[in-house]
């Protein structure tokens, strides 16, 4: 439990509210893993843009949920926003992914969803 993720930020603001608990899981679970993919289409085609947009909006859920890759993910955010064209960003989003997968799993299990 929590190995891959972490919880004690959104308890303290949850209040320990397990409900509210659950309720954030399925919402990472609905929202994140398509993010991911989302993201990964948008590397492997080179849609600076739509790799932007994408991280940036996954930023606040990697932090909250402290799966250890936010840095990773604003490697390859910048790579979108200054259209880095020299640089390669495969590694960040692989570990990004492997992160988010990870996380998904556990949640599925933790909260029984």
């Amino acid at each position: 439990m929590e190995n891959s993720y972490k919880l004690h930020r959104l308890r303290e603001l949850a209040d320990n509210d397990e409900e509210f608990l659950i309720a954030l899981a399925q919402t990472f679970l609905e929202e994140v893993p398509a993010d991911a993919n989302t993201l990964k289409e948008a590397v492997e085609n080179e849609n600076y843009m739509l790799t932007y947009q994408t991280a940036h909006k996954m930023k606040p859920t990697i932090d909250v949920f402290e799966l250890g890759v936010l840095n990773e993910l604003v490697d390859i955010q910048d790579w979108g926003k200054f259209e880095k064209r020299d640089e390669d960003v495969s590694m960040q989003l692989q570990k990004v992914l492997k992160a988010i997968k990870a996380a998904s799993n556990e949640l599925k299990v933790d909260f029984n969803l």
